[in-house]
């Protein structure tokens, strides 16, 4: 269904976006590749490459308005538009609000996971609608609900489904979908990175990481909610029970939350 279509995947260097890349691969896309680390995206390219797809690689910080505006740019110079725009670039946080010593951290969550996908979004978005489009942005089910030290990091993917469920709103006779993607745990270096109480990153991941999805898992069921534009998916079990529970036992989705934090580490 996406054979020859132009896909741009933002955080593609590693992660739930590399797992998407690869995912995409055999279908024969032109991806187009985004991230910092322009080494793994040159790694990225050659592996997707000999999968089927053309790759064009943009090193990218999605933070800065002016590179995603060149992302953009270089798709369409490349390939003539853009049929695809997976804003999956992000970054988490491992820390209760009291143990903050770098509020900083509050900033950093929300450009990156927040802002990133508005501005490649607001660029793509004439060139989505020229060609009826797909928009698939990766919150979270911390965007679904509160989540214990994870304050910031459940603030900026609640601000994505504020940002895109409006935006479905504006685009419902322009042939433009917008599908909301909400994992659950994800084995992902976005762990590793993750932002302790003195904004530095981890190093290590908190997770039992032999007890949570794969990327690769994550990455199939993210390639068919785009085919069928799908207008969410949670992907587990666990995020859609607590979808309906935040509605009527609102108390116990928070104990629900604290015991998931407890158990993953």
């Amino acid at each position: 269904m996406l054979s020859d279509r132009v896909i741009i995947v933002t955080g593609a260097s590693e992660g739930i976006g590399r797992a998407l890349c690869l995912a995409l691969a055999s279908q024969r896309p032109k991806l187009v590749v985004a991230a910092r680390n322009e080494a793994r995206l040159d790694e990225l390219k050659q592996e997707v490459e000999r999968l089927g797809a053309q790759a064009l690689v943009v090193p990218t910080d999605v933070t800065d308005e002016q590179a995603c505006k060149h992302l953009v740019e270089r798709a369409v110079a490349e390939w003539g538009g853009i049929d695809v725009l997976v804003n999956n670039a992000g970054g988490t946080m491992w820390a209760l609000l009291e143990d903050i010593q770098d509020t900083s951290i509050f900033e950093r969550l929300m450009r990156v996971n927040y802002l990133g996908s508005v501005y490649c979004t607001y660029y793509a978005l004439p060139h989505l609608k020229a060609r009826r489009g797909r928009i698939a942005a990766i919150s979270s089910v911390a965007g679904l609900a509160g989540v214990p030290t994870r304050t910031g990091y459940a603030a900026s993917k609640h601000a994505l489904f504020g940002f895109f469920d409006s935006l479905r709103i504006e685009l419902r006779d322009s042939g433009v979908s917008v599908t909301m993607i909400a994992p659950d745990y994800v084995l992902s270096e976005v762990h590793r990175r993750a932002l302790g109480p003195d904004g530095a990153p981890l190093g290590q991941s908190p997770m039992q990481e032999d007890k949570i999805m794969t990327a690769d898992q994550c990455a199939a069921l993210i390639v068919e909610a785009i085919e069928r534009r799908k207008r969410l998916l949670i992907t587990s079990r666990r995020g859609k029970i607590a979808r309906v529970l935040q509605v009527i036992a609102p108390g116990l989705i928070d104990r629900i939350a604290a015991k998931a934090i407890r158990e993953a580490k």
